[in-house]
This record gives C-alpha cells, structure tokens and sequence, in this order.
C-alpha cells in the first residue's frame, strides 16, 4: 500500500487500490488505517478527500522542503480569498451565488484566484435553470493548510441565530 501511493503523481481511488492489490474496499481501508498510524512517527502523512487518498509530507517540514527544491513561497491570500475559501470548505458544494449571499459581494475575482491556485475546483452543476457550478476544495486545500481531510477542519462556533433570523433560514442561498 505505502509503495504505491508513494509512486502515485495524484490522489488514487481507493477502488484503483482495491483492484491492483487483488482485494476488497475493506482490506484497503484496514490497511489504510494501519498505514496511517504508522506514519504518525514519521515525516509523511496519509491525506483523504472522499475516496482518494494520497501520500504527502507533513506540514511542518514544508518550509524547509520548499527551500530544498527552491520553491518559492507563492504569497499569501488576500482576506477575501480567505473568506471565501473557508465558506466553500465548510459549505461545499456551494454555487457562486450561494457565497455571495453569503458574503454580500462579488466573488468572481476571488474565485478565479482560488481555482488558478488549485484550491478550489468545479465539483459538479447544480440541477436547476442556468446549471450553475457547485465549487468544492481540493487535494491541495488540504496540503496549503496541512490537513489530513476535510473531517480535520476546525469546529465552527456558530452564534445562535435569533427568532427572526431561524425563521428566514429556510430561504434558499443558491437563487441569483
């Protein structure tokens, strides 16, 4: 199992795992787990979203990898791209028009910006007039901010909502 998520150039499919190591979903999960508790003394981690999975380094050692291979650091996001990208990740799938609901402003640009860095990707279309994209985070959202899935996100405290605010609630965020 380490060997070939550690030759994979992408997240693989546990299905994919399944079927080159001749065995059931369950033993790759069985072995997944194992691999994952090993790993913890060591300088790699496993990452999931869904049901791929992928072997990377830890994200304490990221910046002395990136001075190794002579990466540059690629700037940081702006506190729109912030505000944005923890919406999708805590909402997703969620239209444009959803986050700007939310947000109250325009989010194209930043969309742009977080698709062009890998951050955030198109998921699917949502089923009503218009098809509009449903944008979801991606293996490298994990990998930028070191989580090991999506399950790792911090709780959010959320304030109780007063009466008046409970009862608008059930208007949908996705309408233009």
């Amino acid at each position: 199992m380490e060997s070939l998520l550690f030759v994979a150039d992408r997240p693989t499919p546990l299905e994919v795992l399944a079927q080159v190591l001749e065995t059931s979903l369950e033993a790759v999960e069985e072995a997944l787990k194992a691999l994952d508790g090993q790993l913890a003394e060591r300088g790699l981690r496993l990452q999931r979203k869904g049901t791929q999975v992928q072997l990377v380094t830890m994200p304490e050692a990221a910046p002395y990898i990136q001075r190794f291979l002579g990466l540059e650091l690629s700037g940081r996001l702006t506190q729109p791209a912030l505000e944005t990208l923890a919406i999708i990740a805590y909402r997703q799938p969620i239209t444009r028009a959803a986050l700007e609901a939310i947000r109250g402003v325009n989010c194209d640009g930043v969309l742009r910006t977080l698709v062009s860095r890998g951050l955030v990707e198109e998921v699917g279309r949502l089923e009503q007039v218009g098809r509009p994209i449903l944008y979801g985070t991606t293996f490298e959202f994990l990998q930028y901010f070191g989580l090991k899935s999506l399950d790792d996100l911090p709780p959010l405290d959320l304030p109780e909502a007063s009466p008046e605010e409970a009862q608008g609630s059930d208007t949908p965020t996705d309408a233009p």
